[in-house]
Order: C-alpha cells, then sequence, then structure tokens
C-alpha cells in the first residue's frame, strides 16, 4: 500500500506561481510513475502530467505544455508539480496518483490540496 500526500496549494493572484509537493510513503517510490491530476468543480478529473519512474519521461495536456513542470526525487520520495503563470481557469483540486504499469488505471490517489487563483 502507498501512501500520498499533496502539500504546497493556496490562494494566489493570476500570473503567480506555486510548487505542489506530494509525499510518498509505504511502496518503493522509484517503482512506480506517478501522476499530478485536478477537478475544478463541476468538471471531470483530468491528467495535466506525469512523469516514469527514473523521470526520464515527462508529458503534459496542453493546457499547461510551457506553465507547468513535473519532477520527481526518488531519494525523497517526493514528486513536485511547478506551476508558474496561473490563471484563474487553473482553480481546482490538484491530486497525485501512483501506478506501476505505464498506462492503465493509477492505483493509489492523494487526498487533494485546493489552489485557487484570483484575477
Amino acid at each position: 500500500q502507498m501512501q500520498l500526500v499533496e502539500s504546497g496549494g493556496g490562494l494566489v493572484q493570476a500570473g503567480d506561481s506555486l510548487r505542489l509537493s506530494c509525499a510518498a510513503s509505504g511502496s518503493t517510490f522509484s517503482s512506480y510513475n506517478m501522476g499530478w491530476f485536478r477537478q475544478a468543480p463541476r468538471k471531470e478529473r483530468e491528467l495535466l502530467a506525469r512523469i516514469s519512474q527514473s523521470g526520464g519521461m515527462t508529458a503534459y495536456v496542453d493546457s499547461v505544455k510551457g506553465r507547468f513542470t513535473i519532477s520527481r526525487d526518488n531519494a525523497k520520495n517526493t514528486v513536485y508539480l511547478q506551476m508558474n503563470s496561473l490563471k484563474p481557469e487553473d482553480t481546482a483540486v490538484y491530486y497525485c496518483a501512483a501506478r506501476m504499469s505505464l498506462i492503465g488505471p493509477w492505483d493509489y490517489w492523494g487526498q487533494g490540496t485546493q489552489v485557487t487563483v484570483s484575477s
């Protein structure tokens, strides 16, 4: 079993930056592909970015490409999401998730952290 705990959310203004962290415990972190998702009110949860076990491969949804960066530190069992040039439409609850396989369902989820961007 893996436990994931997100942190770093908050209230910021448009154009500001935030860095989210997701600390993992309970399993071998470096064995898992990691992803960041978000869910805005009345919208479905969407995958924003994912990173491979070693960190050598990353992928992003078009809406955050060039603004958000996913990274990981396997020595610290932590995955990060650096968010720059935030927009009001980035307001959502942000979740990290883990899966061993490269594709398919995500095995573990964090509880989420709220990000609110004011205009």
